[in-house]
Order: structure tokens, then sequence, then C-alpha cells
């Protein structure tokens, strides 16, 4: 049995690849190659036990997070994957910030403008650093601008960040509305119950990433925002059952169900969308499971 710590997974799988690996694992997920049972959830959400099992290869990843909000770090997490005789377990906290950003990379790829310059992301915490690496790797990215409750939690990102991408500008900041004025790509990384902004706040043309709310009591958008926009989820089922926004929208018959485009078919299939667009993700376990295998990889030919 393999065990790798969370710097291992790390230096196993940078990001470029883990969107690659992401990518190819929602185009198998379009192909029907992945069981996904659903998420189980136990004490009102603080303990998630998620599964995929990929069908060519007859490998599967089995992924056991404890989730505690007021604690740092938030989530704790423990990845098996297993395939082949073998078994890998890994750091669950850093394959679900990576696998995370990656698919935030995927679908930034997809959606956002080819020359978009100017990032905004809300959020400081854990999942902040992988949402800016993701969309760095997909976007000619030249300023970021990180908001946060905390003055100093935002600087604090900004200095590390500033380090890892020196030609990249980071503006930390408390100021929500200033930051969504003019970006051409947002991320929202927060675990807000209430929406972070109204849609008229934002420009008109703008692609947005929303990963945060995974509960449906948390909303990180407000309803009217998909009103007139172009809105792909990395799977209709899990964010009508377990997106707060998703679910908020549609029941105030904003947004149809028919509405939804999943990230998988829209990889081959890509909307052309005017204005702005939305990706909203709880995450999948084949997202899991595209980095566990990317790693299990990544050790045998090492």
């Amino acid at each position: 049995m393999l065990v790798l710590s969370a710097d291992e997974v790390r230096k196993a799988v940078p990001m470029r690849t883990a969107i690659d690996a992401v990518r190819d694992a929602f185009r198998e997920l379009a192909a029907g190659h992945f069981v996904l049972p659903p998420r189980q959830i136990f004490g009102d959400g603080a303990v998630l036990v998620m599964s995929a099992y990929h069908s060519p290869t007859g490998t599967a990843v089995v992924k056991k997070i404890g989730i505690a909000l007021d604690q740092v770090p938030a989530i704790r997490a423990t990845v098996i994957w297993t395939g082949g005789g073998e078994q890998l377990v890994a750091d669950g906290s850093s394959i679900t910030t990576l696998r995370t950003g990656a698919v935030v990379g995927v679908a930034t790829d997809l959606l956002a403008p080819a020359d978009a310059t100017r990032l905004t992301v809300i959020g400081t915490g854990a999942q902040a650093p992988d949402q800016v690496r993701a969309v760095l790797a997909v976007r000619p990215i030249t300023d970021v601008t990180l908001t946060g409750r905390s003055a100093d939690r935002a600087t604090a990102l900004a200095q590390t960040l500033a380090a890892e991408f020196p030609d990249v500008r980071f503006t930390p900041t408390t100021d929500i509305e200033a930051s969504i004025a003019n970006p051409n790509i947002i991320c929202c990384a927060t675990s807000s119950s209430t929406p972070l902004f109204e849609a008229d706040a934002l420009p008109p043309e703008v692609h947005i990433n929303a990963i945060g709310a995974f509960r449906p009591t948390m909303r990180e958008l407000p309803r009217t925002l998909f009103t007139n926009s172009t809105t792909v989820v990395d799977q209709r089922e899990a964010a009508l059952e377990e997106s707060g926004e998703i679910i908020d929208a549609v029941d105030a018959g904003l947004l149809g169900t028919q509405d939804l485009i999943e990230l998988g078919p829209a990889l081959s299939n890509p909307p052309h969308p005017v204005g702005r667009t939305i990706f909203k993700s709880v995450g999948i376990g084949c997202q899991d499971w595209a980095i566990a295998a990317a790693l299990a990889g990544a050790k045998t030919r090492s």
C-alpha cells in the first residue's frame, strides 16, 4: 500500500496535469464510463463520503471528508484508490483543493474569454490558492484581486501567491463590490449562506465560478443572476440536490432544470454564450478519481 502526504500529492500532480486529468474524467463521465453513487452525508454535513468506479479500468476511489467550518483547516480528508491489485492512500485535503481548482480550470477554459486578464477571487481560505493556480493555468491573467473578510488574511495570501507568480499583480481587499466591478473572471470560494453580491453589481460580460456552497442552505450567488446567464454544472443531479443557489433559483422559477448544462457533454458540444456565464460545482467523485489515478500513474512511472 502506497501512502502519500500532501506535499507528495502536489509534487506528483501539478495543476496543469490535474486540469488535463479532470477534463478527461468528465469526458469519460459523459460517455457513461463512471458509476457515481450519491454522496453520503452524516452529522448534518459534518462528515461526507464520496466514491466513484471507473468501469473501463476497474478502478475505484473512496474519499472520507470531515468538515468543520469554524476550524483551520476546515476540511480534513483521506482518499483511497484501488486498482489492479494496488492500493493508494493519500491526503484528501490536498486532493480536494487540487481537483476543485482543476475543474474550475476546465470550466474557465471552456467558458471564459480567451483574452481574459483580470481575475477576482472572493474567499481567502484553503480553496483560494488553487482557484488562482487553475485560472492562471488556462488564461493570460495579469491582475488578481483577492477579496476576504480579513484584510490580514487577504494580504498574507497575496504575498504567498506573488512569490509563486512574480509576473502577476495581486491586490488584497475587503471590498467585494469594488472587486467585482471590472473583472473578466470571478471565483467564489466561501462558506457563505447568503449571496455575496447583487447581480446588478457585476459587469455585463463576466465568467463566474462558484465552488464554495455545497449544501442546500448555502448560497454564494444571487438567484437573479441565473435569469440571463449560461449556467454549466458539474452534474445536474448533484447540483439539484446539493447546490443552494441552483435549488433556490429553480424554486423561485428563475431557472429551469433544462437550462442546466452538464460540463462533460459541453466539452464535446461547447455552448456559445453571450454575456455572463456561470460554472457551479458541488464536487463529484470522478474528480477525486482523476487526481488519484494521476497519482497512481506518476508513482508507477517513478
